[in-house]
């Protein structure tokens, strides 16, 4: 897969995220659409996105893995409430990303301390680093 669509998988993965409750709001849209302007995807290809099936592909760097799993957790938070079958799915994809699932763990339980669920990234990046073999 080019990069092109490594960026589409990320975005489509937050897509599914937001779709978990059936009922996308108009904070997880305008989150989305400024993580595609972010991944520099385009409007045509940003609507494609929310109608095509797009096979998963995780970032190949660590650090581009831990971004988007702080992109799933701010996305997480959005409506400020999360549920279960939200953090079911960001657990997943945690481990799908190749993150370790105990230090994927520490950040859910961790994002309760802070406002909106929002990890400074000092203390997401100090987290993954206390769990890296």
């Amino acid at each position: 897969m080019d990069e092109k669509n490594e960026k589409l998988s990320l975005l489509k993965e937050l897509v599914k995220l937001a779709n978990s409750d059936k009922n996308l709001k108009q904070a997880e849209y305008d989150f989305l659409s400024a993580i595609a302007i972010q991944l520099e995807i385009t409007p045509e290809d940003f609507i494609k996105v929310f109608e095509e099936n797009i096979s998963f592909q995780p970032p190949k760097l660590e650090g581009e893995r831990i971004l988007q799993f702080q992109r799933l957790i701010l996305l997480m938070h959005i409506d400020q409430s999360v549920d279960g079958e939200q953090l079911r799915i960001v657990r997943e994809l945690g481990i799908r990303m190749g993150l370790n699932p105990s230090a994927t763990n520490k950040v859910l339980e961790r994002m309760n301390d802070f406002d909106g669920g929002i990890i400074p990234p000092h203390e997401l990046i100090a987290i993954f680093q206390a769990y890296h073999n």
